[in-house]
């Protein structure tokens, strides 16, 4: 009889969870099969024969196949069957995890994937976290102040939020890398090769979330208990930092999840400026070899880690604020 009375309310709370959980990996799926729809479809409606073009990469310039010699690529690759076979084969070779295999390489699009995405999961969590460091000390150091440090970090974020990151990088190339030195020019997978690339997709995000934090904590400044902490003694950057940061950096955490799969996205470009290893030289030279499975791999892997992130946020939520509910 005890056992059930401790059980049950274990239950009721466990429910709302389950059914959160159902709900968001429904979402998942559907987006994930609504991107992989999307690639089929730039896969078989772009203009030209494929075979002719994997013929081409494999020969390493234009070449005039005969056509026992496209199709044999046909029926090799199956761009001979219906294109609703072809579908649901590409729908099922991605539930397996097989993105297919890349036209110029010869190799599977994972194996290429699996070997160069870390490199760029290293920048774009780097730059994710640096743009919170920098968003949070301009914002705890100016917020709710009346002076001119005040403004000079109000207008700094307004600036920075409205650079481009190929932009900020080439002159952060020019400045520290070819005339002052400081750091290598090519971003090697080194931590002084990290520096760079990261304040490159750093700083934009860094103004943009700094507005967004801004706002809401100017707002939590004029809260009671924020007053009430300061009668009790409290410093007042200890007020700032232990009590208003946590609930005004909601808003932020909020845009974290489309902040991630950006800079995913902004990993490609800082790559090729910075020549680092990474899926952004993987893709720019997919893209110029019109190798479509490699870039439509990608792009699926993307959408992935976009949705993932988005997942995680949603968790993180708890515990920026354990009152919000699921």
């Amino acid at each position: 009889m005890t056992t059930v009375l401790i059980d049950a309310p274990l239950r009721t709370r466990s429910w709302p969870t389950l059914r959160w959980l159902a709900r968001r990996l429904l979402t998942l799926v559907a987006v994930l099969w609504a991107a992989a729809t999307f690639t089929f479809l730039i896969q078989s409606l772009l203009p030209g024969d494929k075979a002719r073009l994997i013929i081409n990469l494999a020969a390493g310039n234009l070449t005039n196949p005969t056509q026992a010699e496209v199709d044999a690529v046909n029926a090799r690759y199956g761009f001979d069957q219906p294109l609703a076979v072809q579908y649901l084969r590409y729908l099922g070779n991605l539930a397996r995890g097989d993105l297919g295999a890349s036209f110029q390489q010869h190799t599977q699009v994972a194996d290429i994937i699996a070997a160069q995405i870390v490199p760029t999961l290293v920048l774009t969590f780097s730059a994710l976290a640096t743009a919170w460091l920098i968003a949070i000390a301009l914002t705890v150091s100016a917020a709710g102040r009346r002076n001119g440090w005040a403004r000079l970090c109000g207008n700094l974020q307004v600036v920075l939020a409205t650079l481009p990151p190929y932009w900020i990088g080439t002159i952060l190339l020019v400045v520290f890398a070819i005339q002052l030195q400081i750091f290598p020019v090519e971003g090697r997978n080194t931590l002084a090769g990290l520096v760079l690339p990261t304040l490159s997709l750093a700083l934009p995000l860094a103004g943009f979330l700094g507005q967004v934090i801004q706002d809401e904590y100017t707002r939590v400044l004029e809260q009671p208990f924020v007053t009430s902490a300061r009668m009790r003694g409290m410093s007042d950057l200890g007020v700032r930092l232990r009590h208003v940061l946590r609930h005004a950096a909601l808003p932020g955490v909020t845009l974290s999840g489309w902040a991630i799969g950006k800079l995913f996205s902004g990993a490609v470009l800082i790559e090729a400026v910075f020549a680092r290893q990474g899926i952004g030289g993987v893709l720019v030279t997919a893209t110029a070899a019109r190798d479509i499975p490699l870039v439509c791999g990608i792009i699926l892997v993307s959408a992935g880690i976009y949705l993932l992130a988005n997942l995680l946020v949603d968790r993180l939520y708890q515990i920026v604020d354990p009152r919000i509910k699921l």
